[in-house]
């Protein structure tokens, strides 16, 4: 498990603001977000993330039958709050097996949800055109409707559904690619900022490997 911040975009070493930078730095991609360390999953765990992100920490509410949350992260310094989260949860997949699901907001730029995808990152306000997607989905994301497209060039491991929203950038991955059929019927996500002592009843499993990659 990392016990230090690290690149949203590569998951690298970073170097901490000093004498000749005032911002966290990777060496391949310059000033960056950091990304904290994971944590085991737990209702503490998730209420500090979810208490200093200036971005949603996004669920599917109620998860669906047998799903357990299972690992959450932030990127951003402590002062400033997080600029990007992301939240793990598994569990049966529509075809049977196990699947898993990771839910990325985050400020354009940071490189959060496109290292998870696995494809380059979109350019700031620019989602997929429909002519670049292969197919869309349909969610609400606190109580708003909103339209996820499938970018090209996904890894074949896993199924890539990006959208935004008011500034901020939503990505869905699911893996096996055949578990992206939990999306084919409209998602209802919460933003557990606003969820309070709610927080307490979300059930939670093993850390996901899919964290630390």
């Amino acid at each position: 498990m990392r016990g230090e911040p690290s690149c949203p975009k590569c998951g690298g070493r970073v170097r901490a603001p000093g004498l000749f930078a005032d911002s966290w730095q990777c060496a391949s991609h310059g000033a960056v977000h950091p990304l904290q360390p994971v944590v085991p999953p737990s209702a503490p765990s998730l209420g500090a993330v979810a208490n200093r992100s200036r971005v949603p920490v996004w669920m599917p509410w109620p998860l669906p039958v047998g799903w357990l949350f299972t690992g959450v992260a932030g990127a951003g310094s402590d002062g400033a709050g997080a600029r990007a989260t992301v939240l793990a949860c598994r569990g049966p997949g529509p075809l049977g097996g196990s699947g898993e699901l990771l839910l990325v907001a985050e400020e354009f730029g940071v490189g959060l949800g496109a290292r998870f995808a696995g494809v380059p990152e979109p350019a700031a306000g620019r989602a997929p055109a429909d002519d670049e997607a292969f197919r869309e989905v349909r969610v609400v994301a606190a109580g708003r409707p909103m339209t996820l497209r499938q970018p090209p060039g996904a890894p074949d491991d896993r199924t890539v559904f990006v959208g935004e929203s008011q500034g901020v950038r939503l990505w869905a991955v699911i893996w096996p690619e055949r578990s992206g059929l939990t999306l084919h019927e409209e998602l209802v996500l919460a933003d557990l900022r606003e969820a309070g002592s709610d927080l307490d009843l979300v059930p939670c499993g093993a850390l996901s490997p899919r964290l630390l990659e």
